[in-house]
């Protein structure tokens, strides 16, 4: 089945540029276009699409409560890729923080947009730039670094952990480790819930927040 992507961005050539993009790549078509975060939860429920691609700053709703609302109102939610144009924008983070999947530069290369759509699809998360790790370790604070205590890790989850925040993917860890693909799976899962974490991004940034991975 081929990946479904819902674009949400106030500018239509913003949108018209992104379906562009994907819809020339085989396994890839656009579900929908929105030109606000207001209209995503009733287009998410019509349409289904596997990953939203959305703005991240919009004039009615922006992208870090058009997160919040997919994720509380829709079951089995899709992944959300926040588009924006600065890397270190506050609004990204806010929105990974929210429960946004990974986030997309505007200016990035076809084949990047491309890669990202794949990668969220996959259920693998975003390498995050230097910038957004400062941000993140930046915010630190001791309900981080007491909930990272509560969690218990094993010696082999923290390792893993450790190199999910270097955005390794599972395979890439499994080569890394010397380990199983379902070996790796298995300890992801681990310390997602250990954590309670929905995705893999939100326990990068519970990785940098509690200062157990430190940006460099």
């Amino acid at each position: 089945m081929p990946i479904s992507v819902l674009l949400v961005d106030d500018e239509p050539l913003v949108r018209a540029g992104l379906r562009a993009i994907l819809e020339a790549q085989p396994g890839i078509e656009v579900a929908g276009e929105a030109a606000d975060g207001a209209a995503v939860v009733p287009m998410v429920r019509q349409l289904r699409p596997d990953v939203v691609a959305m703005d991240v700053r919009m004039p009615l709703l922006d992208g870090i409560e058009a997160t919040r609302a997919v994720l509380r109102a829709v079951d089995r939610p899709p992944k959300i890729v926040v588009v924006t144009t600065f890397e270190n924008d506050e609004y990204v983070y806010d929105a990974l923080r929210a429960g946004a999947d990974g986030f997309l530069l505007k200016r990035s290369a076809p084949a990047e947009i491309v890669q990202a759509v794949r990668t969220v699809a996959a259920g693998d998360s975003l390498l995050f730039p230097a910038a957004l790790r400062r941000l993140a370790a930046g915010r630190g604070n001791e309900r981080a670094r007491a909930a990272m205590e509560r969690a218990a890790l094993t010696a082999r989850e923290a390792e893993v952990l450790r190199h999910m925040a270097r955005g390794l993917s599972n395979a890439e860890i499994a080569r890394t480790l010397t380990l199983g693909s379902e070996t790796v799976k298995t300890h992801v899962s681990a310390v997602l819930a250990k954590l309670g974490a929905r995705d893999r991004t939100q326990a990068v940034i519970a990785a940098y927040e509690s200062g157990f991975v430190t940006p460099g």
